[in-house]
């Protein structure tokens, strides 16, 4: 029930600040990740693809995942409508995962690079990480 939720999580908020807690939310629910964190890890099959300020993942993601994760967000406002982005593909068995990029077989931006070298996870801005070769030269339309 969703007013139990909310209320819920105002007692998880509210005992954050007047006890200095930390909380590691995990969460497939990005409405609530949203609301709850000061920092959000989107991992793919077991690795990190993006890190960062919830505000900035949401609003400019830096991985292809990342960013059809946020587009398959409902949007409430039938004026800013956009285009899901749905991956093709199987997503990988993290028993047998693919070489190099985890994500390269259902990434739209894939190269050949991507299919045999696993990206590191590197600093694109401060305080924000992506793991994703290209992550600086794509732009993604969310």
């Amino acid at each position: 029930d969703v007013s139990v939720q909310a209320q819920v999580l105002n007692l998880m908020m509210d005992l954050q600040d007047e006890l200095g807690l930390t909380y590691l939310f995990v969460s497939h629910d990005l409405s609530v990740v949203n609301q709850m964190s000061n920092r959000v890890i989107v991992m793919y099959v077991g690795r990190v693809a993006e890190t960062g300020p919830p505000q900035a993942l949401f609003k400019d993601p830096k991985h292809p995942y990342t960013a059809a994760l946020i587009a398959s967000l409902p949007k409430p406002d039938p004026e800013n409508r956009h285009a899901r982005i749905i991956p093709e593909g199987e997503v990988a068995n993290p028993a047998n995962p693919p070489s190099g990029c985890y994500f390269h077989p259902r990434c739209p931006f894939v190269v050949d690079h991507c299919r045999q070298v696993a990206p590191p996870l590197e600093e694109i801005e401060p305080g924000r990480f992506v793991s994703c070769h290209r992550a600086r030269e794509i732009e993604l339309v969310i």
